[in-house]
């Protein structure tokens, strides 16, 4: 980064994508822009971190919620939920594009690094290459099975009567440090309030596990890898609890322009434990691929 280049200043808004009423977390900057998709029961705001360094960087990039998470509206209970997410991607895609006047980068953590394999099987969205952190949907998805064998997650789920609001964020909180973190007792409590902030009542809780339900079906075999045909790039934290390394070969023995990077010391959430590092890598992709 220049000394001498001026920050670039965040900036939120609403947006409606695909039909859907949702939130963008924004920086400007040149091109190819960054489109960074957060993973299940996140927001846009796990991203802050990451867009803050690339904008000084002064790279364009913006972060979305996902339909049924953060400030986004509810799920459609009638509609796969995989086609409502790739609906919103899609439309995410163009209007970067749009506005840029060049292709897009796609960044996605878990579930939002599922999304980017899929939008980059598109041969009609204008995608120039795909950064998967921990995609979701390679092999088994275990992130799920992970989350609700967590204790504190089955007293939420069992309990005979509602669990109160106040106990339900330190719950929630617990359970991010514990499974999103290479480092548990290392987590930014600011990232945890933040995270903790869009799950704070029982309903809300309760609604975000039943989304998850549904959702594992849809990720037995969601992928065509062979429509891929652009850069990408697979990273993955070394302390990864929730998503395993597993699926990477698939990927890198299918996809020509194809790398891997395992992050020491790392979990689930490169965006939060290590955004110095991930905006270095996003910043130099795909330049920085080592393929054969």
């Amino acid at each position: 980064m220049s000394p001498t280049r001026r920050a670039s200043a965040l900036t939120e808004h609403r947006k409606d994508l695909a039909g859907v009423e949702t939130r963008t977390l924004s920086v400007e900057g040149e091109g190819p822009p960054l489109l960074l998709l957060h993973g299940y029961a996140d927001s846009a705001d796990t991203w802050q971190p990451l867009l803050a360094r690339v904008g000084d960087a002064g790279r364009a990039a913006r972060a979305i919620d996902l339909r049924g998470f953060g400030t986004a509206e509810p799920l459609d209970p009638l509609e796969p939920l995989m086609a409502q997410w790739d609906a919103m991607v899609a439309a995410a895609i163009e209007e970067l594009a749009d506005e840029h006047g060049g292709e897009v980068h796609v960044v996605g953590n878990s579930l939002g690094g599922a999304l980017s394999l899929r939008a980059a099987e598109r041969a009609d969205l204008p995608v120039a290459g795909i950064v998967p952190i921990a995609p979701a949907g390679l092999h088994m998805a275990s992130w799920f099975t992970a989350i609700e064998r967590e204790w504190l997650v089955r007293i939420l789920r069992l309990s005979p009567v509602p669990v109160p609001d106040l106990i339900v964020k330190p719950i929630v909180g617990r359970v991010y440090r514990t499974l999103a973190f290479g480092d548990p007792g290392g987590a930014d409590p600011a990232v945890v309030e933040t995270f903790t902030g869009h799950i704070s009542s029982f309903a809300r809780s309760m609604g975000v596990l039943d989304i998850g339900r549904r959702l594992l079906p849809e990720l037995s075999d969601p992928f065509d890898l062979d429509r891929i045909d652009c850069p990408l790039l697979l990273i993955w934290g070394e302390r990864d609890r929730m998503v395993f390394t597993t699926g990477a070969e698939r990927v890198l023995r299918t996809v020509d322009y194809s790398d891997i990077e395992v992050i020491p010391d790392c979990g689930h959430c490169p965006q939060v434990e290590v955004p110095d590092l991930l905006a270095e890598l996003l910043l130099g992709f795909p330049d920085n691929l080592e393929y054969s």
